[in-house]
């Protein structure tokens, strides 16, 4: 069923992975960002979403049949998120519809914070039971993962076109300048600690530690999406999009730790941030880079540690159900630990991480 595809976010975790997929399945791949990077077999398209008239023109001739939407702007508030986030979608929407490029299928990928809430009350308040199924009511709080879901509903109603939502867990894959990525942000943290003899602590809430959890790896969030595009079973539903495997903290901290040969510092029971804990290793990292040759010295742009802490400090346990999408036949299965694994020797190889 291959055709043209239209990644929105090409060049980030979640779109790089869906970009390289759907190359490898035949497709042709355009890939829209505000400045984007050289990608194989990726056209470019030069466009910022908050800007309408902007989008229309740089959509003219691209003609989807399939959009994938895996980008998003943070910023200071909800408020302003929400009216950012859902504007980029309507504008990116408009914009197809204007160059009578629309698409037969839509995907959206949003998040966990669909059930667990926005930042600015993460993980707060009434929360729905685990294991999160998509079923559950919205939360009765502004979130601007509803409202990307609300502007695609809008469009594919006016314009006809069918939809999917994926919810990941915490994203697993290759990204620079990404603001979400805990893979990375470990494996520099790991890299530091090694360095300087710091012990690698982990950050996080005890529930986090000794609780169950699950995450989602970016290659198998790709072949979701695909997944859904292509079956017409899958049209016009949300999907929550986990490995498949469960682990604890406590067991998978030890698993990172001994691929950077290093022996995990015993739990301090309490939560210990990583944005306290890296705070003043900017330089620490920029002599590692010079000295071992790596391609990128702005630790800003490697790790986001306010987001790992966000998710490993969370009070209560999140598992995630994926029996909607079994039942509709995507099987597809990855462990945990070896999406760590791959993803560090991905960044070894790239020269990200000494």
């Amino acid at each position: 069923m291959a055709g043209t595809a239209l990644v929105v976010g090409a060049s980030g975790i979640v779109g790089s992975a869906i970009a390289a997929l759907l190359g490898e399945q035949g497709w042709a791949v355009k890939g829209l960002a505000r400045r984007p990077v050289q990608q194989s077999g990726v056209e470019p398209i030069v466009a910022d979403l908050q800007d309408a008239g902007g989008v229309s023109a740089a959509l003219a001739t691209a003609r989807p049949d399939a959009v994938f939407i895996t980008t998003w702007l943070r910023q200071d508030s909800e408020a302003e998120n929400i009216r950012v986030n859902s504007a980029m979608v309507r504008n990116l929407l408009d914009g197809l519809r204007a160059s009578r490029g629309t698409p037969r299928h839509v995907a959206l990928v949003t998040g966990l914070k669909h059930y667990l809430g926005p930042f600015e009350s993460y993980g707060k308040g009434a929360l729905p039971q685990t294991p999160f199924r998509e079923e559950q009511e919205r939360l009765d709080i502004e979130n601007f993962y509803y409202a990307q879901e609300d502007e695609v509903f809008a469009a594919a109603h006016r314009d006809g076109f069918s939809w999917s939502v994926h919810r990941p867990h915490t994203v697993i894959g290759k990204a620079v300048g990404n603001a979400m990525n805990m893979g990375t942000t470990l494996a520099v943290y790991a890299s530091i600690c090694r360095e300087i003899g710091r012990p690698f602590r982990f950050p996080g809430s005890s529930v986090q530690w000794n609780g169950l959890t699950d995450m989602t790896d970016a290659t198998l969030l790709a072949r979701h999406l695909l997944w859904a595009a292509e079956t017409p079973a899958a049209a016009n539903q949300a999907f929550n999009v986990v490995n498949g495997d469960v682990f604890r903290w406590s067991w998978m901290w030890g698993r990172i730790a001994a691929w950077f040969g290093l022996e995990p510092a015993p739990f301090a029971g309490s939560i210990q941030p990583l944005e306290e804990q890296m705070s003043g290793d900017a330089d620490v990292w920029k002599r590692i880079a010079e000295r071992e040759g790596l391609v990128e010295p702005d630790l800003a742009r490697l790790a986001s540690p306010w987001h790992t802490d966000v998710d490993l400090g969370r009070p209560i346990e999140v598992v995630t159900d994926m029996s909607k999408s079994r039942r509709l036949g995507f099987t597809a299965y990855q462990p945990t630990d070896d999406a760590f694994i791959r993803l560090f020797e991905q960044l070894r190889s790239d020269r990200l991480i000494p």
